[in-house]
This record gives structure tokens, sequence and C-alpha cells, in this order.
């Protein structure tokens, strides 16, 4: 098996020296460059806002006021808008789920014809950037074909283009073809049709991947800031992350800070929680045989 070192360098003190040093260096460095903005986004909550103002900065809060996180989630009602962010993720991922699974199974192993064609299509958006697609995305939502409905002020208005994602698609495709084709031939023997199939046979085996598009999906909705900003533009609808940008010229700074790491605490506990199935999902189907 060849390595970055050889074996025979490993072996010689010198070389086991240099690589543990080099090594534990990097790992220092990568652990900064995570830890450092969060330890200093969660300080600064608990920090008066002279001090968090303050030039040069304080790396040790002076006075250490915990009490902020308390009144900024009261102050600033910050359960109102977490109930409207959980509505607007919450939604845009089941239903998702509900059109992305059928479409990756039915390109991975029903094989419909053009499918090629239409996968291809459908990764050539991948290559377009968002901003560009922001303004017929806009129009589309403001009169929807055939349909004729305004959305905006609309959680659909957020669904609708957060489900239709080409790369969840294609990461849950590339999963389904890694499924051996005997299965599904046993389930259509027993007289299971496609929708049965899916349902009692593939998801099954799928939760992994599924757990990893769930958490990419919730992610970059939960971070999404220009698009609900764009389409709810009604303040009682908005979620936190355009909340707490609006109110952010209004507010001391450290009560915004200390709101900000609230609305953080989510992301951070769901990787917590699932990270075991997004590990074996991103894994998953790696090896053949």
């Amino acid at each position: 098996m060849r390595t970055l070192v050889r074996p025979a360098v490993l072996r010689t003190r010198r070389g086991r020296l240099v690589y543990w040093s080099l090594l534990s260096a990097a790992l220092f460095l990568f652990t900064l460059a995570f830890v450092v903005p969060l330890y200093w986004m969660v300080t600064g909550g608990v920090k008066s806002s002279p001090e968090l103002a303050r030039t040069p900065p304080t790396y040790v809060p002076h006075e250490w006021h915990v009490g902020n996180y308390a009144d900024a989630w009261s102050e600033l009602d910050l359960a109102r808008y977490f109930g409207n962010t959980v509505t607007l993720i919450g939604g845009a991922w089941l239903l998702g789920l509900a059109l992305q699974l059928p479409a990756a199974y039915a390109l991975s192993k029903l094989r419909p014809r053009f499918g090629r064609v239409i996968l291809g299509l459908m990764l050539v958006t991948l290559m377009v950037p968002a901003t560009v697609l922001l303004i017929p995305t806009y129009l589309t939502v403001t009169d929807v074909p055939v349909l004729g409905l305004n959305l905006i002020n609309n959680p659909a208005a957020v669904w609708l283009p957060a489900a239709a994602n080409a790369f969840n698609i294609y990461v849950l495709k590339n999963f389904f073809d890694q499924i051996p084709d005997e299965l599904l031939d046993a389930a259509r023997i027993d007289g299971a049709g496609p929708l049965t199939t899916l349902a009692r046979i593939v998801l099954p085996l799928s939760r992994p991947i599924v757990a990893v598009v769930s958490i990419l999906s919730i992610t970059a909705l939960w971070r999404d800031f220009l698009w609900p900003l764009v389409v709810l533009p009604d303040p009682a609808k908005q979620p936190i992350t355009v909340y707490l940008q609006r109110i952010s010229d209004t507010t001391s700074l450290n009560m915004l800070t200390a709101g900000l790491v609230l609305a953080s605490i989510p992301l951070v506990a769901i990787f917590l929680i699932f990270q075991r199935q997004i590990l074996a999902g991103l894994t998953a189907g790696g090896v053949k045989g």
C-alpha cells in the first residue's frame, strides 16, 4: 500500500518525529480555524456591549453576563421566529423528500426513456449560479404557471424551489444504483409494484443516504437568507436569519450576538444527534462486492 510517507521512513526515530510533529501542527491549526470563531461568538454573547465593542478586544470576558441569552430569547421574541423557521424548513424538507426520492428511484431503477437526458439537464442547473436564477424563480412564484397563484408571503414560495434540488436527486440516484437489482426483481415476482418496492425495499436500505440528504437540505435552508428575504417581505412571516439581520441596527451588539448563538444551536444539535447516520451515508456504496 502506497502512502505519502514510506513505511521505512516511519520506522526511524527522525521519520516518526517529523511525521507526528507535522500531523499535530496541522490538526491544531485546523482545530483553531473552526473553534476560535465559535468561541468568539459564544463569549461575545456574555459580554457587555461596551466590552464587546472595545478595541483591542478582550479574549476572556471581564464580567460574565450569562443572562444575556435569556434576555435575548424573551426580548427579541426568538420563539416566534424559530417557529417560522421550523415551518419553512419542515415543509421544504418533507416536500423535497416526497419529490426527490421517487425521482431518483425512477432514474436509477425504472430507467425511463430519455432518463439520461433528463438527468443531464438536471445536472446542468448545478452549473448555473443561484443569483442568475433569482429573478426567473421570483417571477415564477409571483405568477405560478397554469395555476396563476401569487405565492409571495406564502411558505410555499420557499418550499417549492427548495424541493427541486438536482444535487440531492443525483446523490440519491448514485446510492440507489448500488442496490442489487435481484432484490427488486424478487419483489416484482411477489407482486409488488414500483411504489411498494420503493417503500418496503429501497427506503429501509437507504436510511443513511436519506439522513445525509436531509442534513444537507436542512443546513442549506437554515442558512438561506436572500430568498426568504425576497419572497417573505412580511416581518411576521420571516425566518430567524432574516429577522436578526432586520433588527441588527436597533439591537445592542451583545444581545444580537446572543441571538445569533441561539439561532445556531439547532444545527449543531442536529449534527451531534445524527452524526453516525451522516458518516454512514457518506461512506455507503463506496465499496462494491
